[in-house]
């Protein structure tokens, strides 16, 4: 049997434990103690001294030594003391006169030329003796877009040209060699760069077709263009520009042509502008003014510019080529009288006109509203003159002679109150200075292309300085202004509104 049994704990002891303890040693060490000093000086005693001339001595002493120009001449300070008086009364007079109010000292000489940078050419529409009908700028500045058609050609016109691109930032511009160059398949009457996306530019063309391009798409340039409707327009559009849609930060397209009629496009995302609002001008919807008081018939009124308002969003303005100018508003709802066939477009034209003004002898090339007065636009057609308006009147405030033959362009300075350039089929571009006593221009460009009309202008909206104008040579030149023309005098908004007898309104 197995029983449980407790047997004694046996134990062994470490060695090694013992002989480690045993060769520990401990040892420690002390600096000598650090001895320091303190030492302070300070003096008890301070001193001054000065000395002085006298200063009638003085002054003998530098009599006798001065040379004779410099001595005080015999009865200089009798002089001043006999006409003290007078001076002190005729300044005193000085300090309360506006004679010179508005004056600016300028201590650096302004040149008054215009420098040429570039003179833009495509090769093959110059070939084929295309002319330059409308340019443009992008909203940064940098690119310039060129329209191709004709402008002496009456007959209906299926040729084929051109819009082309040049970015003026880009290393290395070739001035005769597009950076972009899009085939279209009619005449191209005017061009639009968007206000905010520097790729889309909307354009009407001779056929009556609107287009828009997105130069992005280096392949399939054509963004959106209107239809084979009845909607579209069925003769050339002469004007195009972009306009606040209906939605926040939208844009739409609005085109104006011979055949009476301005429509606003959008688009619906598709490729294709869809008619959004129409307006129709017919003869017998026109106001009549003071100054327009002959029958008229019943025909549509043909369209050949058209105007924004910067400062009124309703407002847009309407040059005819029967040489009406008229006010007009987006937001009109009276129903335009149009002719048969009109009930099958897709949405109700809308009769515009709300005010009529002096009609010109001519048809109405250009118009453009003042960026400085809300009540102030400029005029211009071929009857040589350039006529400046006011929105509260039918008859022009003041009328400029620019030339002899039409005048194609004008447009306001976006720096200067009082300048504006305009374009003329003498091949030159004038600046009229409104400031100066005389209307005469006060700088004539001349066009590149001896004997060819200038068609087009327009200003750089980024770089003030720089203009851009298109001739029948088929060629772009862009000038760089003077500081003279460009840069704003004290009180030229007030010289504005006196000038043309008007008053600034805040």
């Amino acid at each position: 049997m197995f029983t449980d049994e407790t047997l004694e704990t046996v134990g062994a002891g470490s060695l090694w434990r013992k002989s480690r303890q045993l060769e520990q040693e401990s040892k420690s060490c002390q600096t000598a103690p650090l001895q320091t000093a303190e030492v302070e000086v300070q003096s008890l005693q301070t001193s001054d001294s000065g000395t002085q001339t006298d200063a009638d001595e003085l002054w003998a002493q530098r009599s006798r030594l001065a040379p004779p120009s410099e001595q005080e001449a015999p009865g200089l300070g009798e002089f001043l003391l006999r006409v003290e008086g007078t001076v002190v009364k005729e300044l005193a007079k000085n300090a309360k006169s506006h004679a010179f109010s508005g004056f600016e000292v300028n201590w650096e000489d302004r040149t008054q030329t215009v420098t040429r940078l570039h003179c833009l050419q495509y090769t093959e529409a110059q070939d084929r003796r295309l002319h330059v009908t409308s340019v443009s700028w992008s909203s940064t500045g940098s690119v310039i877009a060129c329209a191709y058609g004709r402008v002496d050609d009456g007959d209906w016109s299926t040729e084929q040209s051109f819009v082309c691109t040049w970015n003026l930032d880009r290393r290395g511009l070739n001035p005769k060699r597009p950076d972009l160059v899009i085939d279209v398949p009619a005449p191209v009457m005017c061009l639009a760069f968007h206000p905010s996306q520097p790729s889309l530019i909307a354009g009407g063309l001779y056929s009556g077709q609107v287009v828009v391009w997105d130069t992005s798409r280096t392949q399939d340039p054509v963004f959106a263009q209107t239809g084979m409707s009845a909607d579209a327009h069925r003769e050339p559009v002469y004007q195009v520009c972009w306009v606040p849609g209906p939605r926040r930060g939208e844009q739409a397209v609005l085109s104006a042509g011979s055949g009476g009629r301005a429509l606003r496009w959008r688009v619906d995302g598709e490729g294709r502008l869809a008619l959004s609002a129409g307006y129709a001008l017919a003869a017998q919807q026109i106001p009549r003014s003071g100054a327009l008081s002959k029958a008229r018939g019943s025909g549509a009124v043909g369209v050949t510019s058209l105007a924004l308002s910067p400062w009124d969003s309703d407002v847009f303005l309407l040059g005819s080529e029967g040489g009406l100018v008229l006010k007009c508003s987006f937001s009109a709802q009276a129903a335009a009288a149009g002719p048969p066939g009109s009930e099958s477009q897709s949405v109700t034209l809308r009769a515009p006109a709300q005010f009529s003004f002096a009609p010109r002898c001519g048809p109405v090339h250009a118009l453009h509203c003042s960026p400085f007065h809300r009540n102030l636009f400029v005029s211009a057609g071929t009857d040589g003159l350039a006529h400046i308006h006011s929105l509260l009147q039918a008859s022009p405030v003041l009328s400029v002679r620019v030339c002899d033959a039409y005048v194609f362009g004008v447009r306001w300075s976006p720096t200067r109150p009082l300048l504006l350039a305009a374009a003329t089929g003498q091949g030159s571009v004038l600046l009229f200075d409104l400031g100066r006593g005389s209307l005469r221009p006060t700088a004539t460009i001349e066009h590149s292309a001896e004997g060819m009309a200038v068609s087009c202008l327009e200003y750089n909206p980024r770089q003030t300085d720089l203009r851009r104008r298109g001739g029948d040579g088929g060629s772009v030149d862009e000038e760089r202004a003077s500081e003279l023309h460009e840069v704003e005098g004290r009180g030229e908004l007030t010289a504005l509104a006196v000038h043309v007898g008007l008053h600034v309104r805040d």
